[in-house]
């Protein structure tokens, strides 16, 4: 109870959530186009608040999608070590500088085409890397927070570039996010 007392208390101090999705711009060797995502602001408000509020200042602006798991999912989001351009061997070990956020487990399933917030060991640990699944993930239901699911562009996200080896490391230039705008 306390928990979502918290997740109510961080909504309210976000302010009221105006966005309902995203338009996310990719460009790359593998996939050039946009994803259109749903945002669940019902399921995970304070993880849905954060993505609106880094997509709103730009933080997700060139961030490449760093690591990508044929048949699995393709990771993206690290602002702080993650842009485009930049020595990619510390892309995936960071995040933002606002604080990590307590998990808001639900009972949405990790299917084809869902948006999922990337953690550490630690539920409390998501911060700003998210994750759109290829195919079904069973395993991760109530193990990891839903906050949206794609609506269009599952073929750009298809076309991403894969990674190499189990963890799916992005070898010389990853596919990257070139915008990410905030829609209502």
């Amino acid at each position: 109870m306390r928990k979502l007392a918290l997740a109510f208390a961080l909504t309210l101090a976000a302010g009221p959530a105006l966005a309902t999705g995203l338009e996310i711009e990719v460009a790359g060797e593998g996939a050039n186009g946009t994803i259109v995502v749903d945002l669940l602001e019902d399921v995970a408000p304070a993880h849905t608040a954060r993505i609106v509020e880094l997509a709103q200042e730009g933080a997700y602006d060139g961030v490449v999608f760093h690591r990508v798991i044929d048949g699995f999912m393709a990771q993206t989001g690290d602002v702080e070590f993650g842009t485009f351009g930049e020595d990619m061997r510390r892309a995936g070990m960071g995040g933002s500088e606002k604080p990590d956020l307590a998990a808001e487990f639900s009972d949405e399933p990790f299917a084809r085409g869902t948006l999922g917030m990337a953690r550490a060991a630690d539920p409390n640990s998501a911060n700003s890397q998210f994750f759109i699944m290829f195919a079904p993930a069973p395993h991760l239901n109530g193990q990891y927070t839903v906050v949206g699911r794609v609506t269009d562009g599952m073929d750009v996200v298809d076309a991403i570039k894969r990674g190499e080896g189990r963890n799916g490391a992005v070898m010389g230039q990853p596919d990257r996010m070139v915008t990410v705008t905030v829609t209502e």
